[in-house]
């Protein structure tokens, strides 16, 4: 199936040629048609399947026969649980906005950062896509009015719930009209996003990605055993061992990501820390910095990488395991995505091996467990081979 049958105008098309998208991923082309049609739609889909194209094209083409506001009242609202998630939407909006015969404004919002420049560019926007927390603020500022919505997109919704924003959303869908088209994603289908589901959508279209065209078996996992006291050395010979470009890091506390990321500069592998500590200003830039290859190390703790999403990244590296099994397996995913290749590599120290066999049984997929100490003399075997 091509983008071309699914009935977006020649514009959508061009912005979809220019941004290299080949053929629709299954998401994509179940979504888009069924929202061109207005349907309400509940789409159960992981990271990394292409779902912020399959809601956004479709919203564009609705607006683009409508006049712009020319008040603060918003057509078209996104929700989203991060300030990354909530740039990375910006973007593919603006991609795709960009062949468009009139101009149609969208603009992220979130919070730790000013609220009064976001204020101030709020008139005449027609899709806005914000967090729960700094949307509700700047409504009770009068900032902007959300009685005019004709689309509400809910994105990551079981995200969205675990982060604590439950209150927040409710009291968000008492402000919108009636009559609305509502988009639900969400990774994981819990008892919340299941009440949720109910209260919000009303005779949806059913959309589930299946796990295994997203799953680890797309992914090549290698783990190593390795010492605490040998953890950082043995990183650095890892990543001074291949030619990967670009190498996201997973850490499990803020601190530990810190001390990674100076410890890899110091030794001069060029390595940022990625976490909630970090103003907005300092993880715009390192994102943006890591996406265009400036930076070679991306050094995040769960929280803060939700918002990530580079298409074809090479490596992932637990540099410790997640507590949950579906945390990691939502780590390992930022690679791999969407059909392409991926490698994940975890350091495995001895007191994570038993949690290690927790998450693999749990994941349905054994690893290949390797000794550290050997990592060299197999690098040796293979040049010489």
């Amino acid at each position: 199936m091509n983008f071309s049958d699914l009935g977006l105008t020649k514009e959508l098309l061009t912005a979809i040629e220019w941004a290299n998208y080949e053929s629709p991923y299954p998401i994509q082309a179940e979504a888009i048609p069924a929202l061109i049609q207005l349907k309400d739609l509940l789409g159960l889909a992981p990271t990394g399947s292409g779902k912020t194209a399959a809601y956004i094209l479709p919203i564009l083409q609705r607006l683009l026969p409508k006049e712009a506001p020319k008040d603060r009242f918003i057509p078209v609202l996104v929700i989203v649980p991060t300030r990354e998630l909530a740039i990375q939407v910006a973007e593919v909006t603006e991609n795709f906005s960009r062949f468009l015969p009139r101009k149609i404004k969208s603009m992220a919002v979130f919070g730790g950062v000013s609220i009064n420049p976001q204020m101030m560019k709020l008139h005449g926007v027609e899709i806005l896509i914000a967090t729960p927390g700094r949307l509700i603020d700047l409504i009770g500022r009068n900032a902007l009015g959300i009685s005019r919505i004709h689309t509400l997109v809910l994105d990551e919704a079981d995200k969205v719930l675990n982060m604590g924003f439950r209150e927040e959303v409710e009291h968000i869908l008492e402000l919108l009209p009636a009559r609305r088209q509502n988009i639900l994603f969400s990774a994981t289908m819990d008892e919340e996003v299941e009440v949720l589901t109910q209260k919000l959508l009303k005779n949806p279209i059913k959309i589930q990605v299946e796990a295994p065209n997203f799953t680890p078996d797309l992914i090549d996992q290698k783990a190593y055993r390795v010492s605490p006291e040998n953890k950082g050395p043995f990183l650095r010979t890892l990543i001074n061992s291949g030619d990967w470009t670009q190498i996201l890091i997973f850490a499990s506390s803020i601190r530990t990501a810190d001390n990674v990321a100076a410890k890899l500069s110091k030794n001069g592998i060029n390595a940022v820390a990625f976490h909630g500590d970090k103003s907005q200003g300092a993880r715009t830039e390192a994102l943006a910095k890591f996406k265009s290859g400036k930076t070679r190390v991306l050094v995040a703790t769960d929280l803060a990488a939700r918002g990530i999403d580079i298409q074809f990244l090479p490596l992932v590296i637990n540099y410790e395991l997640p507590r949950s099994p579906k945390d990691y397996v939502h780590r390992i995913g930022r690679t791999g995505r969407a059909g392409a290749e991926g490698e994940a590599i975890s350091l495995i120290t001895p007191e994570e091996l038993h949690h290690f066999k927790v998450i693999q049984k749990k994941m349905g997929k054994w690893v290949l467990l390797l000794d550290s100490e050997d990592f060299g003399k197999t690098q040796e075997d293979s040049n010489e081979g």
